[in-house]
C-alpha cells in the first residue's frame, strides 16, 4: 500500500526506555515486504547515532541514516543559509556538540552572535535567556529546532522547546523565525530526500496531531495517529471534523501491520 513508513520515535516506537509492545516486530515485517523505513524525532537531545543505538538496543536495529532529528535538519538548514555563521544555542551539550562538529563557531558575546538557535534544553536558565535577549536586541536571527510544548515520557509529559521559545519571545517582543522541526516542510523535505520517495508514497505516523499530523497532511503525505502518547481519544475527538483529522487510527503501532494484510 506504502512504500515508505516514516516513524514519529517518543510516544510511537517507545516511551522513555521502553518500546511499545509490537514495535520491533511490526517494523521487521515492513522491512522483510521492502517497505523503506525511517524514524523521526524534534528532539534534539541525542545524535543520530544515539537513536539508532537505542532502537538497537531494544530490538529495532537501525543505522544512523534511518534517524532523522531537529539536529540533523537544523544544521543542514544553517550550512544553506549561514555556513560561516556564530551561533548562541539555548540547548544541551550533544545538540551544541553536532552544531559545533559540522564547523559552526558557538559564542556567548551578544556582539559576536549572528543566529540564536533554541532547543529543547532542560538546562535553560537567566544566564541563557539573558545572552539570548541581548543578542536578538543587536539583531541576531531566532530560530529553533520544533516547536513541541510537552515531550511524552513514561508516566506523563515533560515541558518541551516551545518554553524556552515563548520565554525569548516574551522578553524581545520577537517572534521566532524559522522552526525546521515538525510541522516545517523544511523537516520533510528532508525526509522524502532521504527516502527518495514522492509523498502519496509514505505514511506518517505518529503520537502528536499539531506536528506529526498536521505536516504530514501539509505535504500530501498519509497520516496515521497513535494513541499510547500524547493524542487520547478525547483529543481525537476534538479534531474529528477539522483539516487535521488523520488518515487512519491506531490504538499502537502493533496495528499498523493492518495495513500490509492483503
Amino acid at each position: 500500500m506504502f512504500k515508505g513508513f516514516i516513524f514519529d520515535l517518543d510516544g510511537t516506537v517507545y516511551l522513555s526506555d521502553r518500546l511499545i509492545p509490537g514495535a520491533d516486530q511490526v517494523i521487521q515485517r515492513l522491512r522483510e515486504t521492502g517497505r523503506k523505513v525511517v524514524f523521526l524525532s524534534n528532539k534534539p537531545l541525542q545524535t543520530r547515532e544515539d537513536y539508532a543505538e537505542k532502537l538497537t538496543r531494544l530490538g529495532i536495529p537501525t543505522r544512523p541514516e534511518e534517524v532523522i532529528n531537529s539536529t540533523f535538519v537544523m544544521i543542514n538548514y544553517l550550512k544553506k543559509i549561514g555556513p560561516q555563521a556564530r551561533l548562541f544555542v539555548v540547548g544541551e551539550t550533544p545538540f551544541v556538540e553536532e552544531l559545533k562538529k559540522a564547523g559552526f563557531v558557538i559564542t556567548e558575546e551578544p556582539k559576536e552572535i549572528e543566529y540564536v538557535v533554541v532547543a529543547f534544553d532542560r538546562t535553560f536558565d537567566y544566564r541563557k535567556l539573558n545572552i539570548a535577549y541581548q543578542a536578538i536586541k543587536l539583531g541576531a536571527h531566532f530560530v529553533a529546532t520544533n516547536p513541541d510544548r510537552t515531550c511524552p515520557v513514561e508516566g506523563g509529559e515533560i515541558p518541551d522547546c516551545a518554553g524556552m521559545i515563548a520565554a525569548i519571545e516574551a522578553v524581545t517582543g520577537k517572534k521566532v523565525e524559522v522552526i525546521v522541526g515538525k510541522p516545517s516542510p523544511i523537516m520533510v523535505q528532508t525526509v522524502l530526500e532521504v527516502m527518495e520517495l514522492r509523498p502519496e508514497e509514505c505514511i506518517l505516523i505518529g503520537d502528536r496531531m499539531e506536528t506529526d499530523i498536521k505536516m504530514g497532511k501539509e505535504a500530501g503525505i498519509a497520516t496515521g495517529i497513535v494513541l499510547t502518547g500524547v493524542t487520547d481519544e478525547k483529543t481525537l475527538k476534538e479534531y474529528r471534523h477539522s483539516s487535521l483529522q488523520p488518515d487512519f487510527v491506531f490504538q499502537s503501532i502493533a496495528d499498523v501491520e493492518n495495513l500490509l494484510i492483503g
